[in-house]
């Protein structure tokens, strides 16, 4: 990678290879300066949601940011649709190509998963943190087969490679301004544009083996879901099905 290419204050850290980069940004966190990102071209350890393995060979793109917002706890997991919304900018703004997100931070193309957002909260250390990891599939080449059905890269759905460079920068910086505007507003004014990006609202949805339809998603960007007994619920958290969208 060029670092010419990176015009931001904050450190930058690149590897070659890392167990995953969330894990060497927490193993930092005591030092770190507010801001640092690190970029791997492959991890041998990528984590996903709920304890899930992350596939990170070379030709994706792994970054991880780590933030010391002085904010109250509950405003935290809003960075995860946030986050979610600087990848899709930054797939348009380098790529061309328009991405949808699966509530709450699954970025498809195409009706196929392409990325991967993993946001940690470092405590009950002397300087707490929150690390912002994502994971591109970008220029991976395929997948397993038991992961075809839902994965995806740039590269298996347009046939195009990624410059790699380019999207790391645009994506960090498109982070970095978010970021900014969330600590200002609690993300209130990208709102707006992860509605649009949601897929989830109008399907039929699956949560714990219970049905119903996702309806919106309210002002805590939590999605609000019918269920088949007509009760209503505003879902914080958690894995959703959704029928018919892969």
């Amino acid at each position: 990678m060029s670092a010419a290419r990176f015009d931001r204050a904050a450190p930058l850290l690149r590897e070659e290879s890392v167990d995953s980069t969330n894990l060497y940004l927490r193993r930092l966190s005591q030092s770190a300066a507010d801001g640092t990102a690190v970029v791997a071209a492959s991890q041998t350890a990528g984590r996903g949601r709920s304890g899930r393995g992350f596939l990170s060979p070379e030709g994706g793109l792994y970054l991880s940011v780590l933030r010391r917002p002085e904010v109250e706890p509950e405003r935290l997991p809003t960075l995860t649709p946030v986050a979610a919304v600087a990848v899709c900018r930054a797939v348009e703004a380098v790529c061309g190509l328009s991405c949808g997100v699966k509530w709450p931070n699954d970025v498809l193309l195409d009706g196929k998963k392409i990325c991967g957002i993993l946001v940690e909260s470092v405590l009950g250390t002397e300087r707490p943190c929150v690390i912002v990891g994502i994971g591109v599939n970008a220029n991976t080449p395929s997948f397993p087969e038991e992961l075809r059905p839902v994965a995806g890269s740039i590269f298996t759905q347009t046939g195009k490679t990624v410059d790699l460079d380019a999207l790391a920068a645009e994506l960090l910086a498109q982070l970095d301004a978010l970021y900014a505007g969330w600590l200002a507003d609690g993300g209130s004014a990208v709102l707006a544009e992860y509605r649009r990006l949601c897929l989830n609202p109008g399907r039929e949805v699956l949560v714990g083996g219970r049905r119903g339809r996702a309806l919106s998603v309210g002002d805590d960007y939590s999605l609000l879901v019918r269920w088949e007994d007509g009760a209503e619920e505003a879902l914080r958290f958690g894995e959703v099905s959704v029928r018919g969208l892969y």
